[in-house]
Parts: structure tokens; sequence; C-alpha cells
């Protein structure tokens, strides 16, 4: 592993990141769902929203959480009393919000980003998967706190800005920590054939640039579901248990 001064002590094996290059890909509907999906099969599992920026796990959910991220960077509270429990939320996972329209993230020092990191990870040690939404793009914090863990899961759609921005995200968390597990999820594709081409093409562009080849986790098929369970503020295994979307989700979680 890359051993810089500004790592995150001691990775979670158990923590799985969820990126994005870009926004609107679907990347926090994703890391919802494959939470629910994990729990589901009787695994103990944490959604952690480290999106300050627009953080908005708790809306898409329709959840009101007493306390957020936000407190926890403020020092009002600890981490642990940040989590909205499945018994509070009625939910079959646990919940950390993140805390919309902040640049409190963002402006953090590196020392206390690491110590945020650092205290993610051992948070996650409680569960069998932490699954931790970061915010789109290639900000300080998002590449700081990405670190945390070595499986990272890029989401995409097949969209050129999106295949270009996820790149550019790849590219600096390798950068960063290469020896960490890339592995790509491909969004609202209209087929698994477009699924895989859009795969192919930033697999092949990180082999010829980067000398790396991340792996397809899966492909998760455009469903109307999706926007009517997000309208709704339902989780979408709840409202639509046996929709494509949520399926190609089932298969990715049976794969991790």
């Amino acid at each position: 592993m890359n051993n810089s001064t500004n790592s995150p002590a001691g990775l979670a094996q158990n923590l799985i990141t969820v990126a994005s290059g870009k926004g609107g890909v679907g990347k926090t509907w994703f890391a919802a769902t494959l939470c629910h999906a994990l729990s589901q099969k009787g695994k103990k599992t944490l959604l952690f929203d480290c999106d300050f920026g627009l953080a908005n796990v708790d809306i898409q959910l329709g959840l009101m959480p007493e306390h957020d991220l936000g407190q926890v960077i403020s020092n009002e509270i600890t981490l642990d009393n940040a989590i909205y429990t499945k018994s509070q939320s009625g939910l079959n996972f646990d919940v950390i919000s993140g805390q919309s329209g902040s640049g409190a993230l963002a402006s953090l020092k590196m020392e206390r980003l690491i110590d945020l990191a650092a205290r993610i990870c051992n948070l996650a040690q409680e569960y069998d998967y932490t699954v931790m939404d970061l915010g789109a793009g290639v900000e300080n914090s998002v590449m700081t706190l990405a670190r945390a863990s070595d499986k990272v899961i890029v989401v995409i759609t097949a969209d050129p800005t999106s295949l270009t921005d996820a790149y550019a995200f790849i590219k600096l968390h390798n950068m960063r920590n290469n020896d960490a597990e890339i592995q790509i999820v491909v969004n609202m594709a209209e087929d698994q054939n477009e699924g895989r081409r859009a795969f192919d093409k930033i697999q092949k562009v990180c082999q010829n640039f980067l000398n790396i080849s991340p792996k397809l986790l899966g492909v998760i098929a455009r469903d109307k579901h999706v926007a009517d369970a997000i309208r709704a503020q339902l989780p979408l295994l709840s409202r639509y248990p046996q929709c494509k979307a949520g399926e190609n989700v089932i298969e990715i979680a049976k794969k991790l």
C-alpha cells in the first residue's frame, strides 16, 4: 500500500466506499439500495452519508433523523450518537445522515479529515457492512475519505461526461492508494449491452493510462420504478421488491 503520512490509520475491511465522478448518476440511490439488499440477507449494515454539499439520503428514504454528521464535525455529538438506528427509522439498516448545504466537510483541515476517516473505520468494525456514500467529484475531502476503505465502487452511466469524470476520480484515487480494489457499477443502462460497452470504455482507458483494470460489479437497468420510489421517499426494495433495477442491485449485493 502507498503509505503516505496523510493516510487514514487502519483500513476497514468491511467498509465499502461508493463514489462517482459527477452527480446525477444515481450514486446515493445505489448506496441506499445496496444497504437494503445486504440487510435483507441478514447482514448488520450501516449507510453513512458523507456528502456535505448535497446530502439527501434522509430525503430519499423519508427519514427525519434528530442528528447528523454536521453535529459530529462541530463536536456537538459523537459519531455513535449520530446513528439513526433501524428501530427508529423503520428500515432494516442503520443510517448516519449528512448535512445538506453545508461546506463544513469541504473546509475541514487535513488532520480532522484523517481523524474522521479513522473514526469511521472504527465504527465500521461494529457492522458486517458499512457503505459510505461520498460526495460527487474529486474535492480533497472526498478523496481523503475515500482512502478509509480499500474497496471502492464507482457508479457511472453511459453518458460520456460520466465516464470522463469517473476516470478523473479513479486516477486520483489510484495515485493516493494504488492497492485499492476499484469496481464499476453502470447505472441507468438501457440494456446489459449498453452497460457493458460503457464499462469497456472506462476499463480500456484505465488499462492504457493507469495500468490498472477495474472490475465490473454489475449493470443496473434504467427503471421507472426508481424515480417513483424516490418521489414517494421509500426504499425501492420495499415499494417494488421485484422490479428490474432492484433485482440488479440484489445481484450486486450477492457478489459482495
